[in-house]
């Protein structure tokens, strides 16, 4: 069995827990060390992308990886290449209408990567709700012979999803960027003591973002996960998950909480 944990590098301890979880499921490890230039937007953080291969071979050496897969851009995106893959519709919500085109980046590469080391199985965090989300759809319809294993966010001490972009928080924003994890908790309190009404859940996770003097909401929404669409009430036995995104200055942060909501 292989296993494939797609990485864009700059490894973090959330990173070597998918590892540690893809040992649990396979015998043969790969992980894939790309930053993707088509998912960033113009005026997104490519450059700024914190870069340290030498050191993150060193860490997935020390886990035991099997192979690292450290391809080029020309490798992955070669010269004349005019084909994409986009999931229809999973982009209109949560991150998808801030970064356009984004999701198609995602998409792409990980059906490349799928297609370059054809594992039986592949990790992702999810942190990422939306990626977890549009590459479970579309490995479903693709039909990828692949089992798709999510991993529970990775926190610091207090709370903070661990994330590579921590690094350009000041020790002011890096206090304050804790609302974050407190707005998914409450939103996830809410869900399962009966609330049904998504936009009290949505005010409740606004309300506390707003308490962080620096804190510059983008969005926060709850969403059915099928196909990631607002819903106007919860239902029972409903797959929901409620996500946001914050800026510190120019450093984008996101969290969420995927629930299913209880039959009261």
């Amino acid at each position: 069995m292989i296993a494939l944990v797609p990485t864009m590098g700059a490894l973090h301890v959330g990173h070597l827990e998918l590892v540690k979880r893809a040992r649990e499921s396979a015998d043969f490890i790969v992980v894939s060390i790309f930053v993707n230039p088509t998912q960033f937007g113009p005026n997104e953080d490519l450059a700024r992308y914190p870069v340290d291969l030498e050191g993150d071979v060193a860490k997935l050496e020390a886990e035991g990886v099997d192979l690292v897969f450290a391809p080029s851009v020309g490798d992955m995106y070669p010269d004349g290449m005019t084909t994409w893959v986009h999931v229809e519709g999973a982009d209109k919500h949560l991150c998808g209408p801030f970064r356009p085109g984004h999701f198609r980046g995602v998409t792409t590469i990980v059906a490349k990567l799928f297609n370059v080391c054809l594992p039986d199985k592949a990790v992702f965090g999810l942190k990422d709700a939306q990626q977890f989300l549009i590459i479970r759809r579309m490995i479903a319809d693709m039909y990828f012979p692949i089992e798709l294993i999510g991993c529970p966010t990775v926190r610091e001490h207090d709370g903070l999803a661990l994330s590579s972009r921590n690094i350009f928080l000041s020790e002011r924003e890096r206090k304050q960027a804790i609302v974050l994890s407190k707005a998914v908790d409450a939103a996830r309190r809410l869900i399962d003591d009966g609330e049904r009404d998504p936009r009290k859940i949505e005010l409740a996770m606004e309300s506390i973002v707003a308490s962080a003097p620096d804190a510059v909401l983008q969005y926060a929404e709850v969403v059915e996960t099928r196909g990631i669409s607002p819903i106007d009430r919860l239902q029972p036995g409903q797959e929901v998950v409620a996500a946001l995104a914050v800026f510190f200055g120019r450093t984008r942060l996101i969290d969420n909480t995927f629930a299913i909501v209880p039959d009261l």
